[in-house]
């Protein structure tokens, strides 16, 4: 089922920075741009840049210097903080000491727009506060006390703490920063599926850019030079936008994967027929080892990716066929 997709933050002419001793400092300006519910967005950039300062200004945690944001179509300044916050939860990056407080207790206190800090709840804030437990799918922690969970335990508590607070907006600054690979992808993933579940608008600045690259529905490249540029991951791919953005020497944005990779120097060329994740393992491989190997390039041999072995093809030798990329590389090196 299509869900309807609506724009719910309308960004215009807004300059973002810090004020200091009386002297306004910009980090970004002449920033327009919409975010959309329905949509995992990533927002990347290098260090510096301003992605911090922008969450904290979009969640009016910090003022904004110039221009207008606009929150369901109103000026994020016309809302009291009462009302805004029912509009848009935040989950930051640092890490957080609690103690003497169950998983429960602490989603729980994401009904504190509508009961206040220390409201009870009442019996539909706790189906609430069920619902937002089992869209993380975290029953299992539910009783647990908050100081014995992992990183990536603690992320998913405060996901669904900002799931229980019952905002059309989500936003998140680093939610992966501290957490190893695997819980890395199960919280972009997670993300990306409430995206579509709960039809919210969750948006998320990261460092993680292959999983953003992976996973986002849409990115947003921010940089000094160029403002912040907007698309699909494969659009910006296909245009060059990730290539002129992130590549810096030594790195390589590789249209056929969709991906960054490591340059390597290479000795010869060598055309590689075939498709799927043996033709990209294989690549790879052999581009370690000095061989740049595509469907692209022409060569008098060739290495051809067949069912269930691997063939190297030489002009006036017999073929030979091998299994695993280990033999692939004895034969050919």
């Amino acid at each position: 089922m299509s869900l309807l997709r609506e724009k719910t933050i309308d960004i215009k002419n807004l300059t973002i920075g810090y004020t200091s001793k009386g002297n306004k400092k910009a980090i970004a300006e002449d920033i327009n741009c919409s975010i959309f519910s329905g949509e995992l967005t990533c927002l990347l950039g290098v260090n510096g840049i301003g992605k911090s300062t922008l969450l904290r200004t979009l969640s009016a945690f910090q003022p904004k210097l110039a221009g207008n944001i606009y929150i369901k179509e109103k000026e994020i300044g016309n809302y009291t903080e009462k009302s805004l916050s029912m509009l848009v939860s935040v989950v930051l990056t640092e890490k957080f000491d609690i103690k003497n407080m169950t998983v429960r207790e602490l989603i729980g206190l994401g009904r504190s727009p509508y009961t206040g800090f220390w409201g009870k709840l009442a019996k539909e804030d706790e189906k609430i506060v069920d619902k937002s437990i089992s869209l993380v799918k975290i029953e299992d922690l539910a009783q647990r006390m908050i100081h014995t969970l992992s990183d990536g335990e603690r992320q998913k508590v405060m996901i669904a703490k900002a799931l229980a607070q019952e905002t059309p907006i989500i936003l998140l600054d680093e939610p992966t920063a501290f957490l190893d690979f695997p819980s890395k992808v199960e919280i972009m993933q997670l993300l990306h599926q409430l995206s579509r579940k709960t039809n919210k608008t969750i948006f998320l600045s990261t460092h993680d850019l292959e999983l953003a690259l992976q996973i986002a529905d849409k990115i947003w490249l921010m940089d000094k030079h160029t403002g912040i540029r907007i698309g699909t991951p494969e659009d910006l791919s296909l245009n060059g936008s990730l290539s002129n953005f992130f590549a810096r020497k030594g790195i390589i944005f590789d249209q056929d994967t969709g991906l960054f990779r490591i340059e390597s120097d290479y000795s010869m060329e060598i055309k590689l027929i075939g498709h799927g994740p043996k033709y990209a393992m294989i690549r790879k491989a052999l581009l370690r080892n000095g061989i740049r190997a595509s469907r692209k390039v022409e060569s008098d041999h060739h290495i051809e990716i067949m069912r269930n072995y691997i063939r190297i093809c030489k002009p006036n030798e017999e073929d030979i066929f091998v299994h695993t990329i280990e033999e692939l590389l004895d034969k050919v090196l």
